[in-house]
């Protein structure tokens, strides 16, 4: 019932967990890079493009002590031959958790900003401050997105068959999704599922399109209802429903973004959310290096 899309078909959901007999697919964005894969990929793609050619050669962006994209970049950097420096909220704290370690070692050069100063990381002054401190640079939005990450995510769906009733993936700044309903064009619908407690993503996505003259479509929503609490939050089911899905299909998701979206779309299909024999396809988006730093923190909860 689940089919790893660049993979094989794989075992599915139990009848009574599937009271609508809907087919449930599994797009595998986390294997196109062994290191920067999923929607991280996409997303660093035409920027990286764009720095090569306006001669830029170092990227500076921000990101927490945990952040995929601040672990992306610093590899991506390293692969296309660029310099890369990664703002980090916070204060310094030693030994480097596995995310910082990695960018470290992959050549990233570390600053910090205290909390405070980083609320104002967008604004001109700030801009001009790192300006004068590091000289020129590629500039990369935290999280990464802009509209050359949402033109990158939009090539997510561009070559798959578009025969699936509903979209799903998880939803953290919101470029990602912003992406996925553009390359879709009106077709399907998209389900993005928020792993920070609130709404505003809705907004967020909502100016995205209006922003690049997409404010017709409308075939999307976004679902709140399965942040367990908000971003790095979880409990003792998700974490059982991650292990549990690792150990049956062979496909490891992570607790902070994949864990959540799949937990929930099971969750509606268990509930009859979806419409007979609808078809889903959820995107798994990356992410996976996370997964150390998180056992770190909380101990050894996920399986891997």
């Amino acid at each position: 019932m689940i089919i790893a899309l660049k993979t094989s078909e794989i075992t599915g959901l139990n009848p009574e967990n599937n009271p609508n007999k809907v087919g449930l697919y599994i797009l595998r964005e986390d294997l196109i890079h062994p290191i920067v894969s999923g929607n991280k990929w996409r997303k660093l793609k035409y920027n990286l493009l764009a720095a090569r050619e306006s001669g830029e050669s170092t990227l500076l962006s921000f990101g927490g002590a945990y952040s995929n994209h601040i672990h992306a970049l610093a590899t991506a950097a390293k692969e296309y031959g660029l310099k890369s420096i990664g703002i980090i909220r916070g204060e310094e704290h030693l030994p480097l958790n596995p995310t910082l370690t990695d960018a470290k070692a992959m050549g990233m050069e570390l600053h910090y900003m205290d909390r405070t100063l980083y609320r104002l990381k967008d604004s001109l002054k700030v801009f001009e401050s790192l300006k004068q401190q590091f000289g020129k640079f590629y500039l990369l939005p935290e999280g990464g997105t802009n509209e050359l990450a949402i033109k990158g995510a939009a090539e997510i769906v561009e070559n798959i068959e578009n025969d699936y009733d509903y979209f799903c993936l998880a939803c953290g700044t919101g470029g990602t999704t912003t992406g996925i309903i553009c390359g879709l064009n009106g077709k399907g619908e998209v389900i993005g599922f928020s792993v920070l407690k609130g709404v505003f993503h809705q907004q967020e996505i909502k100016n995205w399109l209006e922003k690049i003259d997409q404010g017709k479509l409308n075939n999307w929503q976004l679902n709140s209802d399965y942040h367990f609490g908000g971003y790095a939050k979880h409990n003792k089911e998700l974490i059982s429903f991650i292990n549990m899905f690792s150990a049956k299909y062979k496909i490891q998701l992570d607790p902070i973004y994949t864990g959540k979206m799949m937990y929930g779309v099971y969750d509606m299909i268990k509930q009859g959310k979806f419409p007979e024999k609808a078809r889903i396809l959820a995107i798994h988006t990356g992410g996976l290096q996370g997964i150390k730093g998180f056992n770190q923190r909380f101990g050894e909860l996920i399986n891997l």
